[in-house]
């Protein structure tokens, strides 16, 4: 081994692997620390409930995944990884028994939403046809775009909120409760922009490469990752925490996969007094609180189509979500929250034993909330699925603190590295021209907490690799 590496990267997250990959692509010698016993950060799974029960311990549905121009080039299927694809992306129930669903086929996806069909095409039918190019310019830092004319019809849309543009493009409550659900990933009030670009984004995602689950669990991606650094010469370590910048190998760049309140605990006086200040002003964005259930038998739905669709959004209609995340974002919680619910062992059958199966659901909470919110995601999945309760074998509870302590980027339960309004999305983690290369010769960040953000994609640490071997290691 080398007396002074090329890289050290501290966490094993997608991003940092991300990073590991690519700074070992370009013949650099890495070396990965990572605190936890397994690598993966957000892509772990584990028995949480009971034995032959395997549970997504965080991040679980994956059209980001799917979409990434960085995974997509990597060999990750010679890996071990298998993408499973629902039938269905995604199912919304309603309370007259109905549900609209987000097909992989648009004009399928159209014809279920009555009089607002040709609207939902008409709207997502340009977005669709560009969706790589839009992936292109979305998925990154600030940059000139190279497709501009597709970037400005996606921003004419995405740049508002979304009850604003689900109340101009559709007339009845199937089609505005479907993008509100979507856009609720944002974990903004839907009537603040850019809530509606998140709506947008996970909907032409929907039909141009679904909404998959990872065959064997979440973990799998991991492995995969980390199977082709090592394939590369990539060193990883596990156990190893980070405290200090003091305790790592001698390296050329640092690439630090932690969220900016790590970032100054870990750096300490190295940082300059107002890059430093920036940091501590960094927004966390609101919590979760997750719990997994193993099952008797699959979900009892009352929309028999919601057993197509690996996820499900619950709450209603589109005002009783924006009633509710604007709750949320008010340090309050709402009575019925909306709750995200997947059910991959519906169409990975590796998840549960024979006959048995999982289910795996989280709403969004204040950050650091100490609620116990199991019996108000419960009650909106027995509103939607009669007897739901009578099926549980088991659950597993995991409020904000636990997930932050399972994960120190998790702060107070927000898994997405930090709010994403529309200032923060710009100018994350600071307001600088570069990003990811911090006042501190060879120091970079290369978490959720750069562009573009939360999600399962790898690019924060592709981009954050790619300045360091601009600036540091050419």
């Amino acid at each position: 081994m080398r007396e002074q590496l090329d890289a050290l990267v501290v966490g094993s997250g997608p991003n940092g692997l991300a990073a590991a990959i690519e700074l070992a692509r370009a013949g650099r010698s890495v070396r990965v620390l990572e605190a936890a016993e397994t690598i993966g950060g957000g892509l772990r799974s584990a028995e949480l409930t009971l034995p032959g029960f395997v549970h997504d311990v965080c991040s679980a549905i994956h059209p980001l995944a799917a979409a990434s121009p960085f995974f997509r080039d990597l060999p990750l299927a010679a890996h071990g990884l298998e993408l499973v694809d629902p039938p269905a992306p995604l199912a919304h129930p309603l309370d007259d028994g109905s549900a609209a669903v987000l097909e992989r086929s648009l004009d399928e996806t159209a014809a279920g939403l009555g009089r607002d069909g040709a609207a939902w095409a008409r709207l997502l039918g340009p977005l669709v046809d560009d969706w790589e190019v839009l992936m292109e310019g979305a998925l990154g830092p600030v940059r000139v775009p190279r497709h501009p004319v597709a970037l400005a019809r996606f921003a004419l849309k995405g740049l508002r909120s979304s009850t604003a543009l689900a109340a101009a493009e559709f007339r009845d409550e199937p089609a505005r409760a479907l993008f509100g659900g979507m856009a609720a990933h944002a974990l903004l009030p839907l009537t603040r922009s850019p809530s509606a670009a998140f709506g947008l984004v996970l909907a032409l995602l929907g039909h141009a490469v679904g909404w998959p689950v990872v065959r064997g669990g979440t973990q799998r991606l991991a492995d995969a990752l980390a199977a082709h650094a090592a394939a590369l010469g990539v060193e990883l370590v596990t156990a190893r925490p980070v405290h200090s910048l003091e305790d790592v190998p001698r390296a050329r760049a640092v690439l630090l996969d932690v969220t900016p309140r790590q970032v100054v605990a870990i750096a300490a006086d190295r940082l300059p007094p107002r890059y430093r200040r920036a940091l501590e002003r960094f927004r966390y964005a609101p919590g979760a609180f997750k719990v997994d259930w193993a099952l008797s038998e699959p979900i009892p739905w009352r929309a028999p189509v919601c057993a197509r669709a690996g996820t499900l959004h619950l709450c209603g209609t589109l005002e009783e979500i924006a009633h509710a995340e604007e709750a949320v974002a008010r340090g309050r919680h709402p009575e019925r929250p909306y709750v995200l619910v997947a059910q991959q062992s519906l169409f990975d059958d590796t998840r549960a034993p024979a006959g048995q199966h999982t289910a795996w659901a989280y709403c969004h909470v204040p950050n650091g909330s100490t609620v116990d919110m199991t019996d108000a995601i419960e009650a909106q999945l027995e509103r939607f699925a009669p007897g739901f309760r009578d099926v549980v074998l088991a659950r597993a509870v995991h409020p904000p603190r636990e997930l932050e302590r399972y994960n120190a980027n998790y702060v107070g339960g927000d898994v997405n590295g930090g709010l994403q309004d529309l200032r923060q999305l710009l100018t994350r983690p600071a307001a600088r021209v570069n990003p990811y290369a911090t006042p501190v010769p060879g120091l970079y960040l290369c978490s959720a907490s750069t562009p573009p953000g939360g999600g399962v994609h790898g690019l924060c640490g592709y981009f954050a690799a790619r300045a360091a071997l601009r600036r540091t290691l050419a």
